[in-house]
């Protein structure tokens, strides 16, 4: 199944079923929002998976055509969004970007920081900030919603309360994080609302390319429509998320509705490019002393999105325009 929400004027949105093709959704008036959804996922699971097979069988009259600029991201604020570090590869390059040492333990143990959850980007929202100095950078991410976990959970059992899949542009401000980092209290400022796809589906949306814990398909990202990077999800994956979702949950319970992110998507191979522009500019001091692709600036546009095996659009597009105001 595939689910969106539709502005309306509400801090959460309207919950819409899509069909598989992107062509038509349509609204379940008495499931409000995907929160609600989530919260009673039991109750009214098949009931949406009902709607979803007639929709997608031309059964259901009454729908709207498909249009990304009327959605917002699945969940527009959520009780929680973490983020972990899956992708060693990228957080080598980064911490050497900032000349910080690789942690002993990371190979054991994930890098994990809380984002502000309150109010998330749309899909096609621009990114505005009142300047570019703040090194303004994309992070392109697959993420996990889930039900409800409890504490203490273990790798192979969090598997099972993962419901949801999508795509997260995790926004980055570079030149705030090491001055952040330095007072040793995380990330605040140099992190701000993330957006996400405008579609997110149940796993089994996935077919073949999902394993229970990891998509492996290749994540596409395009600076100023220019192919970016390409690497693929389930490669030099360290955690998957079954790992990241219990180490999020070793102290605490986990509400239905919080959100799990892999971190950026990187790759050791050559030729496949890279999903922020943080790595690419490390690259570039590694190879040549000295860093040359600048952060993104007023009207920079960044696209992310995943083509299945077919080459079907699965979550949609992420598509922002940085406004510099």
């Amino acid at each position: 199944m595939k689910f969106a929400t539709l502005h309306n004027n509400t801090r959460d949105g309207q919950l819409v079923i899509v069909d598989t093709k992107l062509q038509k959704m349509v609204t379940i008036y008495e499931i409000p929002t995907l929160q609600f959804l989530l919260d009673n996922w039991d109750t009214h699971y098949e009931k949406v998976k009902d709607i979803s097979h007639k929709l997608n069988n031309n059964k259901i009259t009454n729908y709207i055509d498909y249009d990304p600029t009327l959605l917002h991201s699945p969940l527009p604020r959520a009780y929680q969004w973490v983020d972990g570090s899956a992708y060693l590869y990228h957080v080598e390059l980064v911490r050497k970007a900032r000349g910080a040492e690789m942690p002993p333990d990371l190979y054991n143990d994930p890098l994990m920081y809380q984002g502000c959850s309150d109010s998330f980007l749309a899909p096609n929202a621009d990114i505005c900030f009142t300047t570019s100095d703040y090194g303004i950078d994309f992070e392109a991410e697959v993420a996990v919603i889930t039900s409800d976990v409890p504490m203490g959970v273990d790798a192979i059992e969090a598997r099972k309360y993962i419901r949801l899949v999508m795509l997260v542009n995790d926004i980055s401000l570079r030149n705030l994080i090491p001055q952040e980092l330095g007072k040793n209290f995380g990330f605040l400022q140099s992190k701000p609302a993330s957006s996400f796809s405008p579609i997110a589906v149940t796993p089994d949306e996935l077919s073949e390319s999902w394993d229970g814990a990891k998509i492996s398909l290749p994540l596409y990202s395009y600076l100023n429509q220019k192919l970016f990077g390409k690497p693929n999800t389930g490669t030099d994956l360290q955690f998957d998320f079954g790992v990241l979702i219990a180490h999020a949950a070793k102290t605490r319970n986990l509400a239905s509705g919080t959100i799990v992110g892999s971190g950026t998507i990187s790759n050791r191979a050559d030729g496949v490019g890279s999903s922020c522009i943080a790595e690419v500019r490390m690259l570039e001091v590694i190879a040549n002393g000295k860093a040359t692709t600048p952060f993104m600036q007023h009207n920079d546009n960044i696209m992310i999105e995943m083509l299945d095996t077919h080459g079907n659009n699965i979550f949609g597009s992420i598509n922002q325009q940085v406004i510099i105001k």
